[in-house]
């Protein structure tokens, strides 16, 4: 909302208690507004078609599906999926299994070379979970698609894109704070919504700039702080490995790799949901990744409401004896990252709810536009109105000589 009180300094405040105070929120509003705009802009127009990645991707053809069968069919095995998956790829390595509540029946595993492969060096197997055979082998998305969402999560620069689009939500926040609290004064004098089609260009501009901002204003403060949020991810799995991960499993600390076989991931995944009832499992971290340690099934298992689905638990599985070690819920700082997630994309109440969040985030663009072409046009007639000034003394000096 850059400039929303660009009028407000041209009008008449003498009853208004505290200029000063108006100013300094003016200062702030329009320097973080100006820093952050344009990453802004960037993140609102690749925030809009994720917005809609699942319905992209059935219009493209790439959406998983698994062949009809009749209802009740019993799943395979996992251990029959595992035994599958090194049968087509026996150079590769499990490093991950999971489920999508889109597509129940698919299991989808992540396989790489080798366990300590960077986690952008993967294959994907699409089984039907109750044949176990192999659906698909998508190679990983490298269009349309992968590219927004890098712009949108790090620009392509990994943790430091991240932290830096984290410090232009913060300065977002700051602004529509600010936006709040220069609107007070302004709407005192005017009715709400209203936009002066009968004055300049540039205030019918920044009526609207102020009724769209001050409309969308939930949106954009529960989308920008979301999006903070959802920046520092990277921190936040440093902070759970190093937290409740590490006291997890402190007790195999100084215990050597497993080397030989695994024990059953079905029997890991079964016990996991038993120690946890009315949950089930949504990814399978094998060991040595980094969800876990060199000896354990990592099995995150969720609720199924629409806010318990989103709370993950771990559960520790010992890979060699097939024993529950541990079962925890996860810290509050990981859990709020997991809430903020969906929150942020709209993606938890189906496609109306999307539409709608679609909705925002153009009145946002439009916000944001408005904003430069304040800030522009101020200082366009600022600059005008001083070359009056100057050419007006030039004037009198001329006249002075003669």
């Amino acid at each position: 909302m850059v400039d929303s009180c660009g009028g407000l300094l041209n009008c008449n405040i003498t009853d208004m208690a505290n200029v000063k105070s108006v100013k300094r929120w003016f200062l702030v509003h329009k320097w973080t507004s100006l820093i952050c705009t344009l990453f802004l802009l960037m993140l609102c127009l690749t925030g809009l078609p994720l917005v809609f990645y699942e319905e992209i991707e059935d219009l493209q053809g790439k959406a998983q599906a698994a062949p009809p069968m009749p209802e009740g069919t019993p799943m395979a095995s996992l251990d029959d999926i595992i035994k599958v998956s090194r049968q087509q790829r026996p150079n590769d390595v499990v490093r991950y299994v999971y489920w999508d509540d889109e597509q129940p029946d698919l299991v989808m595993l992540n396989m790489a070379d080798s366990i300590n492969a960077p986690a952008d060096v993967y294959k994907l197997l699409v089984f039907d979970a109750r044949t176990a055979k192999v659906l698909q082998a998508p190679e990983p998305d490298k269009g349309f698609l992968h590219i927004m969402l890098e712009l949108h999560t790090d620009m392509f620069a990994g943790i430091l894109g991240k932290l830096f689009l984290g410090l232009m939500g913060i300065l977002f926040v700051i602004a529509i704070i600010s936006g709040v609290m220069l609107y007070g004064p302004i709407m005192r004098r005017y009715d709400f919504g209203m936009i002066r089609r009968d004055r300049s260009t540039r205030l019918k501009w920044l009526d609207m700039h102020n009724m769209l901002g001050i409309v969308i204003l939930a949106w954009t403060f529960v989308v920008g702080i979301t999006g903070v949020i959802n920046t520092l991810s990277d921190v936040v799995l440093a902070m759970w490995q190093s937290g409740q991960l590490a006291e997890m499993v402190a007790p195999y600390k100084d215990k050597p790799a497993i080397t030989g076989e695994l024990s059953s991931l079905e029997a890991a995944v079964k016990r996991s949901c038993e120690a946890a009832p009315g949950m089930k499992p949504r990814l399978v971290a094998f060991p040595g990744t980094i969800f876990t340690s060199k000896h354990h099934y990592a099995v995150f298992i969720k609720g199924n409401t629409p806010v318990t689905s989103r709370l993950i638990k771990p559960a520790l599985i010992d890979a060699q004896t097939g024993l529950l070690t541990d079962i925890r819920a996860m810290p509050w700082f990981v859990n709020t990252l997991f809430i903020a997630e969906p929150l942020h994309f709209g993606d938890y109440g189906g496609l109306p709810l999307k539409i709608i969040w679609a909705l925002f985030d153009i009145a946002t663009i439009v916000v944001l536009i408005s904003g430069l072409y304040l800030w522009f046009a101020r200082r366009k007639a600022s600059e005008a109105r001083i070359n009056r000034i100057l050419q007006s003394e030039a004037v009198t000096q001329a006249a002075l000589l003669n």
